[in-house]
């Protein structure tokens, strides 16, 4: 286990992501996923009010009706540590107090629960001033609604000034990060955000740890890509340079014996300020590689053969 920055909520080193719940799992693939991540020690999950709003007949909130399903059926509540997000829910746009305050009350709905354990502001509003999100998200804390506030698509600039406002203010300070970065990913996360969050200890979460699939080796042609659901995603990393990188992944998988999801996961544990990558499973199939990440140790030799590989992505 480690900490959830200065929370002290210790929590398993793979978060499972929720994106795919009601995307391209549907409820029983994904109570299935959820019951063999928590048999495999996990216990932090990670959602948003928004999953999955993009899909035809979807409305937003699909992801956490079956989380709060699977809570109240495995009456698991008190073991599990739940993530969700605010700001990108189509009834409940940006960071307004009055926005804050109804979709988390919805969220907390749609999760059966009255405690949200790890609450983040998914992406920026920049037309909000920053103090009305940090009140309210504070509020919510001093409510019992929520026990830790995490930012989430947030730049360094900004970052600074929130927690500047957090404490003129005396409001509760953000203990989580949630940036995108993966080893095809790297420049803004550790160009950028990677200072603020060893100033601050905070607690990273990457998400798209596996570059939406890339990163697990199943991409390597484009005829790979047809009729896949995140092949869109993936198609910028189809150059010589992102398959490189999927090359030295898979020589090193070998050498271990081992996923090479599993060794992508892990090279981004060995990273600054890393709490747990966020990685999805449409299936309890694809889950035995991203648990065998959180006891894999890459060797000196192995980080470095990647950082060099992946630089060539950095811009």
């Amino acid at each position: 286990m480690t900490q959830l920055g200065k929370s002290g909520i210790d929590i398993y080193p793979l978060a499972l992501g929720g994106n795919t719940f009601g995307w391209t799992s549907d409820e029983k693939e994904s109570d299935a996923v959820l019951d063999a991540y928590v048999d495999a020690g996990g216990n932090l999950i990670d959602t948003a009010d928004v999953y999955s709003a993009w899909v035809p007949g979807n409305a937003g909130g699909e992801s956490e009706i079956i989380l709060g399903r699977w809570l109240a059926t495995r009456a698991n509540r008190s073991k599990v540590l739940i993530a969700t997000k605010v700001s990108q829910h189509p009834q409940y746009p940006g960071l307004s107090a009055k926005n804050i305050a109804a979709a988390a009350d919805e969220s907390l709905l749609r999760l059966g629960t009255d405690y949200i354990d790890l609450y983040y502001a998914h992406f920026d509003d920049e037309k909000t001033p920053l103090a009305e999100t940090a009140e309210a998200l504070d509020a919510l804390v001093k409510q019992g609604k929520v026990r830790a506030i995490g930012l989430s698509n947030y730049s360094t600039d900004r970052l600074r000034e929130y927690f500047a406002i957090a404490r003129e203010n005396g409001f509760t300070l953000p203990v989580a990060l949630e940036p995108h970065y993966n080893l095809v990913t790297r420049t803004n996360y550790e160009q950028n955000l990677q200072q603020i969050a060893e100033e601050e200890n905070l607690a990273v979460f990457p998400y798209y740890s596996l570059a939406s699939g890339f990163l697990t080796g199943k991409y390597r042609t484009a005829d790979d890509l047809k009729g896949r659901a995140r092949g869109g995603d993936v198609k910028g990393y189809m150059n010589a340079d992102g398959l490189a990188v999927v090359a030295e992944l898979d020589r090193i998988a070998q050498e271990h014996g081992v996923e090479i999801a599993t060794v992508a996961l892990a090279w981004l544990r060995s990273r600054s300020q890393i709490a747990a990558p966020i990685a999805s499973a449409r299936t309890p199939e694809q889950l035995p590689a991203l648990v065998a990440s959180t006891t894999l140790e890459l060797s000196k030799e192995d980080v470095a053969a990647l950082d060099t590989v992946s630089s060539k992505l950095m811009k």
